[in-house]
């Protein structure tokens, strides 16, 4: 029950310490609280003219808003740092799709290439007369076989 009470306490006092505003005037420092101004502790509110009381309240005015303007510009800051992540991020990731496109034409145009070369090959041994039916088929089936393979490249190509 005592510890409960000394730690309310103690709390208690530590929001007081924080609540007061810290201002420094003429190489001293005052705390303010409320409508109330401390120098160590001891409340000299009455003992300070109304001129130095205005002057301390209008510096812990400043100070607040200087503080707010401090508060507003980190919080601006880390807004930005947030939103050119966001923006690193999709980039990396319009690079990483675009080179994933550019993968995919260069395969379909090297798959399109073989099979043009070899239908050429094919078509020139044919006028040559050189294939015999054996072989006619064989070559028959590889033009097949690439023609398949730039079906699967175009469908890969559409696809990314």
């Amino acid at each position: 029950m005592k510890k409960l009470i000394i730690l309310t306490v103690s709390l208690f006092l530590m929001a007081n310490m924080i609540l007061a505003q810290k201002i420094g005037h003429e190489g001293k420092e005052y705390h303010i609280k409320g409508d109330k101004i401390f120098m160590n502790g001891v409340e000299i509110t009455n003992d300070l003219s109304p001129l130095e009381r205005n002057v301390l309240k209008t510096k812990l005015k400043l100070k607040l808003s200087d503080e707010k303007k401090a508060k507003e510009i980190e919080k601006e800051r880390k807004t930005a740092i947030k939103k050119q992540k966001k923006a690193e991020k999709k980039l990396k990731k319009a690079e990483k799709e675009l080179k994933r496109k550019q993968n995919a034409q260069d395969k379909f145009d090297s798959a399109q290439k073989k099979f043009e070369q070899t239908q050429r090959k094919y078509e020139k041994l044919k006028k040559k007369g050189k294939l015999s039916p054996e072989v006619e088929v064989k070559w028959l089936d590889k033009i097949e076989k690439l023609r398949e393979k730039i079906g699967e490249k175009e469908k890969k190509l559409k696809k990314a």
